[in-house]
């Protein structure tokens, strides 16, 4: 009997271990085909650990939603995974984005310890100047620091996926009726180690009334990028399991154009030279700020109106002919390895003079408002707004027909009328912007309409971005100061050419340079010591070489005919930043017919969402300052003949007009505005 009992037992425990075994694998069979993340249960006994394949560097796509923070940079492992996948890089400084004044003749200094952001009433982190520990990096593939989000576009964030008392968005404080505040920690200190102030490249919200927008994309870190040319075997796209392609089919963007990594020939790459000054910054290599527009184009950020208009139709129809324009092979005024697409180009700039409508707020007093400068290094801001303003053609005066609407302030008049000098205090400059729009969005109902997104603003000033992330956040800013991790956003922000006009009255005095074959100069740079990069490449090559003619101040001559001369006779002109990204020499080299060489990390160039500047520019890091001589001579003669080409076939678009003419830099920083808006509206 209890033989019989003991084997009836076993019987059934048999059984019953079969059936738990079988609705265990149900469950699991259901899990993996049924839910959205099918690997949930699997997951469980993963540690998230972010792993790097082959040269990848992306995190590994089963690990959980709970988040890594590492330092500045929070590791979102997700697995519901869509086609484009969007990169968000967490970072909190800010300081090198308030530059001060270049012009000596103020009585403004470069601020670089923090004191300017305590006087923007920004945050400040006093430990910001402590090398990084272990503990606040992870290095991927030996030089890369990536995050990777799948799951963006399907909503906010879980609040799982955030760090503690933070979010992917500044944190805001509500001061004044519907306007936050959006506050930034860590200040840094320039320095030639660790210069690139890492500022939030998400954008506040300038209404709390209204929903938040989605992260803004930003970065994978590569810090090690071929130059001149950044030209590596695998884009950010294609690194992230997302072709160019299918960005394309999805945006529109690019399609059938060259992109930088195109493997086009062996001219394009120039051979790896010895390893350079160490940055302990991050670096977005020109490659990645291309596919970073593709991602942000593919994408709408903007706020949707509360109701469709006219419009806003408008907008979407253009987009939608634009995308699908029809084939350009040749064309007598474009020539096409300047362009991204140049059939998209050219279609969308047709449409914009057939269509745009731009209406001026005629509200706000002069100097500051409708009064900008017309000569020195600030007067891009004033030719455009005094060529818009005169265009009767673009200018509208009814708002309800408007496309977009002008705000005509001069960055560098709100400076030179409201700032007192050693104060570092610019409250009053922030205040006197946040008044002008808390009376525009009063009077009118447009501004709140849209959070302000089909507004823009033209401001070359180096305060210009601090000035304005705040309160016109959400706007088109066309700036000098493009700087990419200093709240740039590529895909709504427009990189404004920083132009220096001598003479009003003769715009195109002493244009154009000597053929390729009479350029007895290598290179060359003169200017003043302004930041902390110039110093480095004096240290390195002047009076070093009689092929780099690199100086401080130049002998004084009448019109400053020496300086022109150098570059109108040299084949590479050097752009090396001074306090901020941007600097004039770039325009000018082009003025002069000289290929200009970038010596600027993550400075946007202009008009770089329908150009192509590696058709025409030279792209070299800064740490890379101690081989400059070795890379630019490693680029054979044919390339740089193209290269010489590019520049002269580009000239027409950053050549100001005092009556504008089809395809000048008036028309460029307008198409520009125009085309980020076409690609910031959402049906």
């Amino acid at each position: 009997m209890g033989q019989q009992l003991y084997s009836l037992c076993q019987a059934e425990t048999k059984k019953l271990l079969w059936v738990m075994g079988m609705l265990f694998g149900v469950i699991i069979v259901f899990q993996y085909f049924e839910l959205p993340y099918g690997g949930a249960l699997f997951s469980l006994f993963s540690a998230g650990k972010v792993s790097g394949v082959g040269n990848s560097g992306f995190p590994d796509g089963n690990s959980p939603s709970k988040p890594n923070t590492i330092g500045n940079i929070t590791f979102l492992n997700g697995s519901n995974s869509t086609n484009t996948h969007a990169i968000h890089e967490r970072s909190d400084n800010i300081g090198k984005s308030e530059g001060m004044d270049r012009n000596q003749k103020n009585d403004f200094l470069s601020d670089r310890d923090g004191s300017l952001n305590n006087s923007l009433g920004l945050d400040v982190n006093n430990n910001a100047n402590k090398e990084p520990s272990s503990e606040n990096l992870v290095e991927l593939n030996g030089n890369s620091t990536v995050a990777n989000v799948n799951n963006w576009g399907n909503g906010p964030a879980p609040e799982e996926a955030k760090e503690p008392k933070q979010s992917f968005y500044q944190k805001n404080d509500t001061t004044d009726g519907n306007f936050p505040v959006g506050k930034v920690g860590k200040g840094t200190n320039a320095s030639t180690s660790g210069h690139i102030g890492n500022a939030d490249t998400g954008f506040a919200s300038p209404s709390p009334a209204l929903p938040p927008s989605p992260p803004v994309t930003s970065t994978i870190v590569d810090t090690n990028i071929r130059t001149p040319v950044v030209d590596s075997n695998m884009s950010l796209l294609e690194k992230n399991g997302t072709t160019a392609s299918e960005i394309n089919k999805n945006s529109g963007l690019l399609q059938g154009s060259p992109t930088p990594s195109d493997d086009n020939s062996s001219a394009n790459r120039v051979p790896m030279v010895n390893k350079g000054l160490e940055t302990s910054s991050a670096v977005i290599s020109i490659s990645e700020m291309n596919d970073l527009l593709l991602l942000n184009h593919a994408s709408s950020q903007s706020i949707a109106p509360s109701q469709s208009s006219a419009v806003d139709q408008e907008l979407l129809h253009a987009k939608s002919l634009i995308e699908n324009a029809p084939i350009i092979k040749n064309d007598p005024k474009l020539y096409a390895p300047l362009y991204r697409n140049i059939s998209m180009f050219k279609r969308s700039y047709e449409l914009m003079e057939k269509t745009l409508k731009v209406f001026v707020y005629r509200e706000g007093e002069k100097p500051i408002f409708h009064k900008p400068p017309l000569k020195g290094i600030y007067a891009s801001e004033g030719w455009f707004m005094k060529l818009l303003e005169a265009n009767k053609k673009i200018i509208t005066k009814k708002p309800r027909k408007a496309h977009l609407f002008y705000l005509p302030f001069s960055s560098r008049m709100l400076e030179t009328t409201l700032y007192v000098p050693n104060s570092h205090n610019h409250k009053n400059l922030i205040q006197h912007l946040k008044n002008y729009l808390d009376m525009i969005s009063v009077k009118y109902p447009f501004w709140n309409r849209t959070g302000g997104a089909d507004h823009f603003l033209v401001a070359c000033h180096d305060w210009a971005p601090a000035e304005t992330r705040d309160y016109m956040a959400k706007c088109i800013r066309a700036l000098c100061n493009a700087d990419v991790k200093g709240g740039f956003v590529l895909g709504k922000d427009v990189s404004l050419p920083e132009t220096l006009v001598h003479s009003p009255q003769n715009l195109l005095r002493d244009l154009g340079g000597k053929p390729p074959s009479q350029r007895s100069i290598l290179a060359f740079f003169a200017g003043n010591m302004h930041g902390y990069l110039r110093p480095i490449l004096l240290k390195h090559w002047e009076n070093k070489d009689p092929d780099m003619k690199i100086f401080s101040q130049m002998p004084k001559a009448k019109g400053n005919k020496n300086y022109i001369q150098h570059m109108k006779s040299s084949k590479y002109c050097i752009c090396a930043k001074g306090y901020e990204v941007n600097s004039p020499r770039v325009v000018e080299a082009i003025f002069y017919e000289c290929v200009p060489v970038f010596l600027s990390d993550n400075f946007v160039p202009p008009f770089f969402e329908v150009l192509n500047w590696e058709s025409f520019a030279v792209f070299v890091l800064e740490k890379d300052i101690p081989n400059l001589k070795s890379i630019l001579l490693s680029i054979p003669e044919k390339r740089y003949l193209e290269l010489q080409m590019g520049v002269k076939k580009v000239q027409q678009h950053f050549l100001w007009h005092a009556k504008p003419v089809k395809y000048d830099i008036f028309h460029m920083i307008l198409h520009s505005i125009w085309y980020n808006r076409l690609y910031q509206i959402s049906s």
